[in-house]
């Protein structure tokens, strides 16, 4: 009897497709180099591009609430509008409060915030109400800045010459995609 017969047919196929495969490069080193290059560079496209790495990684801030803005004493600041966050593309918990410090400064403060991190997240306030769908919130809106962590307690400034009774709604807007992670109505 052959080896060959006493081989299993789907050994002998897959020592057949290797010695095809090292032939084909031995044959073609040109097209087996850029093939290569090509792979190479898809992935790195990939991993700069969508940054997939930023959603296994937790980025947690928590500050305190800005001078002037404490929760007991004669300075106290007024809430102007709060409301409990919901996912859109991604789950997001929390609460976006509205403060109005007695110095005339406006902050919001996401409190208990937990998203997925993801690219380019970024904090808006949005005239469209809470109710829209993922990718409605790309308009009409003030981004207030860069999300400064995916989890816990921040606040960011809100510029002075904003009119904020205009403004319905927080969205943690990811810009790179165009989509919403989460939004929260603001409840007056």
């Amino acid at each position: 009897m052959s080896r060959s017969t006493m081989q299993p047919q789907a050994e002998r196929t897959s020592r057949r497709g290797r010695r095809g495969a090292r032939a084909f490069i031995r044959r073609h080193p040109r097209a087996s180099t850029a093939t290569g290059v090509l792979a190479a560079g898809l992935v790195v496209f990939v991993l700069l591009w969508f940054e997939p790495q930023t959603a296994l990684i937790d980025k947690r801030v928590d500050e305190a609430r800005p001078a002037g803005i404490a929760t007991g004493g004669a300075a106290r600041a007024e809430v102007l509008g709060s409301g409990e966050f919901r996912g859109l593309e991604h789950e997001t918990t929390g609460r976006a409060v509205l403060l109005d410090a007695p110095d005339g400064s406006r902050t919001l403060r996401l409190e208990d915030l937990d998203t997925l991190n993801g690219p380019d997240l970024r904090v808006y306030l949005s005239e469209l109400p809470a109710g829209l769908g993922e990718r409605a919130y790309g308009e009409r809106f003030v981004d207030l800045g860069g999300l400064k962590g995916n989890r816990g307690n921040q606040n960011y400034q809100i510029p002075a010459e904003v009119d904020v009774a205009r403004y319905r709604s927080v969205v943690i807007w990811c810009y790179r995609f165009t989509v919403g992670f989460g939004v929260a109505a603001l409840e007056r």
